[in-house]
């Protein structure tokens, strides 16, 4: 019988919305787990050799580097944690609890990955799993952010590969191998787990492997990943041109409210659908008299720099990529540092401090990804909207998860 991906997406954000790599999971993981057949409280699986054996499980392209159980330790029970690499350069754990529910759990990525194994936050995202019996898997997708930032790894063909969609399925192959060899039990389920660049792998997943997991749940996917990042260097080039301060997003903001906030019915802060807000900067926001700029008001360049970062990307005269929607302007606490932001806008978009992050994800496409092979000379100031995205046609094949098609590949299910 083969596997059936149970694809469970849960759109949380925007699709072009690029979490920070700390914070790349969705929220909600394990809350039924106490409710499974299979909760390890009710009897787990047993490892059936001792964890530092595993260093002898190294075949072919996988070498386990160090296998050490580690001890219980508060509400983290006892665990043999394995660290391995896959050639040439993806290195993974595998966390496997000595009472295993049968279940195997992988975690995904955020940005353009690259994240130190023993980050705090997937420490913390390792240790959830583990409480409820799983066994844990995580890569850093075959290379090293601290060393190679950003989309800089590409310049390296194979790193470029393994970021777009192997390192996760070999992680996954890796981590049942190992669990089968520790247990002496094949996983009876496995899931993936992930959120923007997580969201994106977990859909390269069920495209590429559908027999990889079991269910995979999805949080606001990059799926388009090509057009999520370079319309972060249309949006600069706008704002390039007519610069807008973060104090007055929160004049945008109120404009954007007040004309939209009622539409559902319910004058209570948010905009059930922003789909039907018909915002118009032209139309709804205050003009400078004499076209000056000052804190109040809005230039008349201004104001096309907003209806260009709203239309979204243009293309040979024809619309290509949708912009920004109406009410992420308004102001809120960062996910990720939990401090007040200026704007929505704040950081992702506008940041007086130097590059937006989504001009940063931008340009590192251009430069290294977009044309399959790197420009150091690159300008994302000349990056030219009505010949350039034709060229990125290569890198979309490889690393988009825009494929609708989930159907099996014949992998035969282990649940014995």
């Amino acid at each position: 019988m083969s596997r059936i991906v149970r694809l469970l997406a849960a759109i949380i954000l925007s699709a072009g919305t690029l979490s920070a790599p700390a914070f790349a999971q969705n929220g909600y993981s394990f809350i039924d787990a106490e409710k499974s057949p299979l909760n390890y409280r009710a009897g787990g699986v047993a490892p059936r050799l001792p964890c530092e054996d595993l260093m002898r499980v190294s075949s072919g392209q996988l070498t386990i580097v160090s296998a050490e159980l580690v001890v219980a330790a508060g509400d983290v029970p006892e665990f043999c944690r394995v660290i391995g690499t896959i050639q040439p350069e993806v290195k993974f754990e595998v966390a496997l609890p000595t009472a295993w529910n049968r279940r195997l759990y992988m975690r995904g990525n955020g940005g353009y990955a690259g994240e130190p194994l023993d980050q705090p936050q997937r420490i913390a995202q390792r240790n959830a799993a583990l409480r409820n019996g799983f066994v844990a898997a995580q890569t850093n997708t075959g290379h090293d952010a601290a060393a190679e930032p950003l989309g800089s790894f590409a310049v390296n063909p194979q790193k470029m590969i393994d970021y777009a969609f192997r390192a996760v399925h070999e992680t996954a192959q890796a981590a049942k191998y190992v669990a089968n060899a520790y247990y002496d039990r094949p996983a009876a389920y496995s899931y993936f787990d992930g959120c923007s660049t997580g969201g994106r792998q977990g859909l390269m997943s069920a495209q590429r492997f559908p027999g990889d997991f079991d269910g995979i749940i999805v949080g606001a996917p990059v799926l388009n990943f090509t057009d999520s990042v370079l319309v972060g260097i249309w949006q600069a080039r706008a704002l390039a041109a007519a610069p807008i301060s973060p104090k007055k997003m929160t004049l945008i903001a109120q404009a954007v409210y007040r004309k939209c906030d009622a539409k559902d019915g319910l004058e209570d802060g948010l905009l059930a659908d922003p789909r039907t807000c018909d915002f118009d900067p032209a139309a709804d926001l205050p003009k400078c008299s004499g076209d000056r700029e000052e804190d109040a008001c809005f230039t008349s360049a201004q104001i096309a720099a907003l209806k260009t970062i709203y239309g979204g990307i243009i293309s040979n005269g024809k619309p290509f990529f949708p912009g920004l929607l109406p009410g992420t302007e308004k102001a809120g606490t960062d996910s990720a540092t939990l401090r007040q932001k200026v704007g929505g806008w704040d950081f992702w978009i506008i940041d007086p401090s130097g590059p937006s992050r989504l001009l940063q994800y931008g340009e590192s496409y251009a430069r290294y990804l977009a044309f399959a092979k790197a420009d150091p000379n690159f300008d994302w100031r000349k990056f030219d909207f009505d010949k350039d995205l034709a060229r990125t046609g290569d890198m979309r094949a490889l690393l988009d998860a825009t494929n609708p098609d989930l159907s099996e590949s014949g992998h035969a299910a282990a649940r014995s």
